[in-house]
């Protein structure tokens, strides 16, 4: 008895489910990135997007203005995606290519791939869709877990045809 008693005085209200201001999971690599990525990768980033991008210039208006990076291979890490409270579309992890230009509307076929999104299994859209809601009252997500393979990646216009070659 003297034992249950000290173990419940030492956890000390530390037992308590954890929320996260935003979205939160984990970022897992299926495989590593290719070394004819490695010199060319900028970043990975986590973004979210209110409503689903009708437009390449729509991609630049995601959530929240600094996106969550997270490294670019190795054991499985836990991102933060600190958003406002709201319904969230289009949840993604997106490769960022070096470049000397800026990130636009222009180039962002060139330098921006999806590579995994977050797809509510009740959702049989092309893009993959899903709606993720950030709840009121310091609640966050669900948790969103991604598998990134480098090998799987999307042009943008991928979501906006038509590709050019």
């Amino acid at each position: 008895m003297a034992i249950c008693a000290a173990v419940a005085l030492a956890c000390n209200e530390g037992l308590h489910p954890t929320t996260c201001p935003g979205i939160c999971g984990t970022v897992t690599y299926q495989g590593s990135l290719p070394d004819s990525l490695r010199d060319s990768t900028a970043a990975v980033l986590i973004v979210a997007f209110s409503t689903f991008p009708q437009t390449p210039a729509d991609l630049l208006r995601f959530q929240p203005p600094v996106p969550a990076f997270v490294d670019t291979g190795g054991p499985p890490r836990r991102y933060v995606l600190q958003v406002p409270n709201g319904t969230y579309e289009w949840v993604l992890a997106v490769w960022e290519k070096k470049s000397t230009t800026p990130l636009g509307a222009g180039n962002a076929d060139s330098l921006l791939r999806e590579i995994g999104f977050y797809r509510d299994g009740r959702d049989t859209t092309a893009q993959g869709t899903g709606r993720v809601h950030v709840g009121t009252g310091g609640g966050g997500a669900a948790a969103i877990d991604f598998v990134i393979d480098f090998t799987r990646m999307h042009r943008i216009c991928h979501y906006f045809p038509p590709c050019p070659p």
